[in-house]
């Protein structure tokens, strides 16, 4: 009743991954969302650089002008960060490794079962006292 101890939420294996995945998501979440709009005032910096300040004003690719074209490759950049976010997760996410860990597990095992019938492995015997008490008289 009167004692300083804090007693400690105790959290299972389980909860414990739960969260860890769950921080891992909300980090690759913020750093989606951080990347958009990184990529909103690096476009609007590119265009106004272009068109009011005049730089590379007479360089044009297929007579459109530069800014477009580095637009158009960053948003392909974003466009994969936004795929690797949320659909490549859901597709190969954490279900799917645990369904991949478990097959290659079973397929081990069912491996060794047709090993093991076909060159059957001899058992090691079982060490009795009498064995134990000859090896320490060896020792000394």
């Amino acid at each position: 009743m009167f004692s300083n101890k804090k007693t400690n939420p105790q959290i299972d294996k389980d909860q414990l991954e739960l969260i860890q995945n769950a921080q891992k998501r909300i980090k690759q979440k913020k750093r989606l969302y951080a990347h958009f709009v990184v990529f909103l005032i690096g476009s609007v910096f590119i265009i106004v650089l272009n068109l009011v300040l005049g730089f590379g004003k007479d360089f044009k690719i297929l007579e459109t002008d530069w800014f477009v074209f580095a637009i158009l490759a960053w948003l392909f950049l974003l466009l994969y960060h936004v795929i690797n976010v949320f659909v490549s997760h859901k597709l190969i996410g954490k279900d799917w490794e645990q369904k991949q860990l478990e097959k290659l597990v079973a397929k081990q095992k069912k491996r060794i079962e047709e090993l093991s019938k076909e060159l059957p492995i001899p058992k090691a015997p079982t060490p009795t006292a009498g064995d134990i008490l000859d090896e320490d008289t060896k020792k000394n």
